[in-house]
């Protein structure tokens, strides 16, 4: 699970990259100063957000401490901050930087970035966090061991099949449409096409018997668990 250091001397700021961060499966700590920072184990972590303009230190000399560290000196790091003149640019990405995002943000669009971020640097990414099992009638999907049970017999999915079922199993009724569903289970294969998703459905529909019809095909949309089946 990657572990993230937010760095601003907003609070609110801290507090709503924290709270999204940590909702994507992400470990968050913050920090309100580049000071308070440093007093951290920064080799701990597996990205830094550090925003530029803050007082006695700003994100430019937070970095360029961070880098002098054992551990964080490929680290991978993102700018956040209202500075959006060109030389700001440049001098963020010239300490290293691996990404700049200017203030206003969307929170989806840190999101994303975080994750590319991640993904080119260490293939890092988020994870449930949770291991409760879910449970619907005598299905059981395990998320610690990655097993399904049907009757307390185990059905032996493939990993994508259990990510699949996991994925539409945790939010029923929610509509996931093929590209989604792809970009959430085969993120880095870029030969599966949209529609072998349906093959991928049929089968998972094979081995779940008389679940079959739990999982739905919402015509030009995507798919959905209903716990409902007419």
């Amino acid at each position: 699970m990657a572990r993230i250091l937010v760095v601003d001397d907003e609070m609110d700021i801290c507090e709503i990259l924290k709270f999204n961060l940590e909702n994507n499966g992400y470990m968050v700590d913050t920090a309100n100063s580049g000071e308070e920072a440093l007093a951290l184990p920064l080799d701990s972590y597996d990205l830094f957000l550090l925003d530029v303009m803050m007082d006695d230190m700003s994100g430019f000399s937070l970095a360029t401490q961070i880098r002098k560290v054992q551990g964080c000196a490929a680290t991978p790091i993102i700018f956040i901050t209202a500075k959006t003149g060109e030389n700001d640019v440049l001098t963020g990405f010239n300490l290293g930087a691996d990404d700049y995002i200017c203030k206003p943000f969307r929170v989806s669009e840190v999101l994303v970035r975080v994750k590319a971020v991640l993904r080119r640097n260490a293939n890092v990414q988020p994870e449930v966090v949770s291991y409760d099992n879910i449970v619907f009638g005598e299905l059981v999907l395990n998320p610690e061991t990655k097993r399904t049970y049907i009757a307390g017999v185990d059905i032996a999915l493939t990993k994508k099949e259990f990510e699949v079922l996991y994925m539409l199993m945790r939010k029923p009724g929610r509509v996931y449409s093929r590209d989604e569903i792809l970009s959430r289970v085969w993120p880095d294969d870029v030969n599966v096409l949209a529609r072998s998703i349906d093959v991928n459905m049929a089968r998972l529909r094979k081995k779940l018997g008389v679940y079959a019809n739990n999982i739905v095909s919402r015509s030009g949309y995507g798919y959905c668990f209903v716990t409902d089946v007419n």
